[in-house]
């Protein structure tokens, strides 16, 4: 069995809670959460990857257990979360290593690969939400303008009038499913609502900040070797999103996880960490 110690690294004025376990000589795999999530995210995958690696799993700003800390100076975007994370490899001395990132989760790894690339050994990006490069098809438009009308902006707007519930409601559903919020067991939807505050920041931040353009033709001048993921049973924007990074990536390493949604590491835990082991066992 490992050590489940959790720790606190004060790094760019804020204070995140994390763990490290496996071999202090192996290479490292750091493992970002998304949306809605926190170290907890990664529970099928901690362990696993422990036998073969030294493991990162840490709560990014604002998600608990982390302190409930608004800095004015900050907004909730992909490059402080990948600040925030280049920091806390150089101080645990970790780099360079594999970056596994889910949701907003691969949003900041992809920026981490951007800013930072001797921080990064591989990549592994499932379902980033980098809506804007649906823009060049009818089809990925339309699923980008759906996603942030009846999701995003509806998320917003109750976040702003003070009902977190609504808005949580509003994001899940749009995310899960219809009505899958009111569905959940009440300890799962308490842990949803316990997110409230991280959520607010995400909602209510600068939308150009929080969601920024990445160019395709920037993406195609990425030399870190990535795996795209994919749940077989997300959601069509996510989906739509990985089509469209595979294709500036010029990848052709797209794994869809079977039975899974958003994100896929959930869904089915034991195909997710063969895929990914088999990728990193050759970077």
């Amino acid at each position: 069995m490992f050590p489940r110690t959790l720790y606190a690294l004060d790094v760019n004025g804020t204070r995140l809670t994390y763990r490290l376990i496996g071999d202090s000589g192996a290479t490292a795999i750091v493992f970002v959460h998304g949306t809605l999530g926190d170290f907890r995210s990664w529970n099928g995958q901690e362990t696993a990857f422990a036998r073969a690696y030294r493991v990162l799993v840490y709560s990014r700003r604002y998600h608990p257990p982390n302190p409930q800390v608004i800095d004015t100076n900050q907004v909730y975007s992909p490059k402080v979360h990948a600040e925030d994370l280049a920091a806390m490899l150089l101080t645990l001395d970790i780099a360079p290593a594999h970056i596994v990132g889910a949701g907003y989760g691969a949003y900041t790894a992809l920026a981490l690969a951007r800013d930072h690339p001797n921080l990064v050994r591989s990549l592994v990006l499932a379902e980033p939400p980098i809506l804007h490069l649906l823009t060049v098809s009818e089809a990925g438009d339309a699923a980008r303008r759906a996603f942030s009308i009846n999701v995003l902006d509806v998320s917003r707007r109750a976040f702003s009038r003070g009902d977190s519930v609504t808005a949580l409601r509003v994001y899940y559903d749009g995310v899960y499913g219809r009505g899958r919020f009111d569905e959940l067991p009440p300890a799962t939807r308490a842990d949803v609502l316990a997110h409230a505050f991280e959520m607010r920041q995400e909602m209510l931040a600068n939308r150009e900040e929080y969601l920024p353009t990445v160019s395709c033709a920037a993406l195609s001048r990425t030399t870190t070797p990535v795996l795209l993921v994919r749940g077989e049973r997300s959601p069509r924007v996510f989906q739509l999103i990985t089509d469209e990074l595979a294709r500036c990536l010029r990848s052709d390493t797209t794994v869809v996880i079977p039975g899974a949604g958003h994100p896929p590491n959930v869904g089915n835990a034991a195909y997710f960490n063969q895929m990914v082991a088999r990728f990193l066992s050759s970077h």
